[in-house]
């Protein structure tokens, strides 16, 4: 009788849905999948049009989701093979969005339950998007800066609005009494294992090193979360917080425990079996798609995260403008660099969605790109800059915008799309600038995501102004497949990450090379783009802006001709 495949099942929980996977863990065959879009709010994130920083979700919907989506995937994997049992599955994985932070009382209840506060948005999920905090991050900067240099030096100089304490600080600041009810605060991606597992008790919660050392300063060189009196000069209430958070973390390939009873029921699947701690989605997609040293992955989606590895017994040189380097956020053994973009995709659809360029038929992704394609570079003599939702890297700064320069009453809606995306590869390029300027050797760019899969016109382009092939991961669903593997050496099926990459992991064979001609004109414009970038973003740069806008038409009328 043939031996029976064991998988193992990925939870991905994006922005505005939540993905189950389910593989094999052998030889990563994706079996059956299924997506649960959330209810609550606009595609799931409950906004405020009189604060446009604020983002918050329901809770509730993580928790529907992984019941709705496991049980679907379980049912097709059972059509797509008569012989599938879910008693072959062995272990579960979680990535979430993040810093997407969870006030929760003594049980590790979200306070939204409550009565009092089911109509406050400050006791939901703090998305990772939402930038109330913006100011509360700047003081956080500030005063490390002063009195802990250490703790800025790890996560690229800057403290965001987009991460733990900001937030945190924030609500302390806009709604005492949330605060105050809170026992403590909960990362997503460990609030959800925690469920799955029946131990949602804030002090007995496994806590993901990738969440606590990118987004809430955690390092064991200080003895973990900063200290208590840094904290209470913030707030005396923040530094009274810190001993109701956590004080030790694990990494994703540990256990967070088995699967409880109740669970195991709601999702059709074994009791016991190992749900791994819990990583952000950028992190285990990384590890979806084969990330080693060497090999740079760019998870392309509504933002873009950018993730490489390095030895942790190798130099490494604290690196300004990152999102931290971390030991063991991604996988054990290797530091773990994190960068990226807070807008990508969501620029793209900003662009077809609010501005509606030529209506709902010539003004869609499928026709603009097709138009956009047929396009020379340079030879819209524009240029823009990719801040429409702020910069996360290498600016760290929320409060830049986009901007988009040299329209004329010639411009046409195909030409600023164009725009778009090569403002966005710009971003791309001083990212990885930035990491070869500190040593981080990058022999490949992998990428993956949404956009990465569908539009090959970004993938060219990205390729034409990098001077770099892209490749693209085999998975269209890496961050799932990464939460899959992150299972798979929790439960034993694997002894380590890089092994069970191996046997799951791989790249398409299409690839996108630079075109030679292309990138010399992208070469032309990258630096009047750092210009702007440099003008706009820092307050160091001195210069003029004078030629820009003449030398965008020079090259405009050049590639016309």
């Amino acid at each position: 009788m043939p031996k029976k495949s064991k998988y193992c099942l990925g939870l991905d929980y994006g922005t505005n849905t939540v993905r189950a996977l389910l593989v094999d863990i052998a030889n990563g065959r994706e079996i059956a999948t299924a997506v649960f879009a959330y209810p609550s709010g606009r595609d799931g994130i409950i906004l405020d049009p009189k604060n446009l920083d604020l983002a918050r979700q329901n809770p509730d919907d993580y928790l529907l989701g992984a019941e709705t989506a496991v049980r679907k995937t379980l049912a097709r994997a059972r059509r797509a093979d008569k012989t599938f049992s879910p008693s072959q599955v062995v272990g579960i994985g979680v990535d979430t969005t993040g810093s997407t932070p969870l006030p929760v009382d003594a049980s590790g209840e979200p306070l939204c339950r409550r009565k009092e506060f089911r109509r406050n948005p400050n006791a939901l999920a703090w998305l990772w998007k939402d930038h109330t905090g913006f100011a509360e991050a700047a003081e956080i900067t500030a005063l490390a800066a002063a009195e802990h240099p250490e703790y800025l030096a790890k996560c690229g100089g800057t403290y965001s609005s987009e991460w733990f304490f900001s937030k945190i600080l924030h609500c302390l600041r806009v709604d005492p009494k949330v605060f105050d009810a809170a026992a403590s605060w909960v990362e997503c991606c460990d609030w959800i294992p925690a469920v799955l597992v029946g131990e949602t008790r804030p002090g007995r919660i496994k806590r993901g090193r990738c969440a606590a050392g990118h987004k809430a300063m955690f390092n064991a060189a200080w003895g973990g979360l900063p200290a208590e009196n840094f904290l209470a000069k913030l707030d005396p209430k923040l530094g009274g917080l810190r001993d109701r958070l956590f004080n030790e973390t694990c990494t994703s390939d540990v256990s967070a425990g088995g699967l409880s009873e109740e669970w195991a029921a709601r999702l059709g699947l074994p009791e016991g079996i190992p749900v791994a701690v819990g990583a952000f989605d950028a992190h285990l997609g990384a590890v979806g798609s084969g990330v080693f040293p060497g090999k740079f992955v760019k998870i392309i989606g509504t933002s873009t995260c950018d993730i490489c590895v390095w030895p942790n017994q190798s130099p490494l040189a604290d690196i300004p403008g990152l999102c931290g380097i971390v030991d063991g956020s991604v996988m054990s053994g290797f530091f773990g660099l994190e960068a990226g973009q807070s807008a990508v995709g969501d620029i793209f659809n900003w662009f077809v969605n609010e501005i509606q360029p030529g209506g709902p038929k010539n003004g869609s992704h499928a026709e603009l790109t097709k138009k956009a394609a047929r396009i020379k570079p340079g030879a819209s003599g524009l240029l823009a800059l990719d801040w429409n939702n702020g910069n996360r890297t290498i600016l760290i700064d929320q409060r830049l915008t986009g901007l988009l320069l040299g329209q004329t009453l010639h411009t046409k809606p195909e030409e600023i799309y164009r725009a778009l995306i090569e403002a966005t590869a710009f971003g791309a390029l001083t990212i990885i600038k930035r990491f070869q300027e500190y040593g981080v050797r990058i022999d490949e760019v992998i990428n993956c995501g949404g956009i990465a899969e569908k539009n090959p016109l970004v993938m060219q382009i990205y390729a034409d102004v990098t001077g770099l092939e892209m490749k693209i991961a085999r998975s269209a669903q890496t961050c799932a497949l990464g939460s899959a593997i992150a299972g798979a050496v929790a439960a034993g099926g694997h002894p380590d990450f890089a092994s069970a990459q191996a046997a799951m992991c791989g790249l398409k064979a299409k690839t996108f090379k630079p075109d030679a001609a292309n990138h010399r004109v992208y070469e032309e414009l990258y630096p009047l783009y750092r210009k702007l970038h440099d003008a706009f973003g820092t307050a160091e740069w001195t210069g003029s802006l004078f030629s820009v806008m003449k030398d965008l038409l020079a090259l405009r009328d050049r590639q016309l001709s």
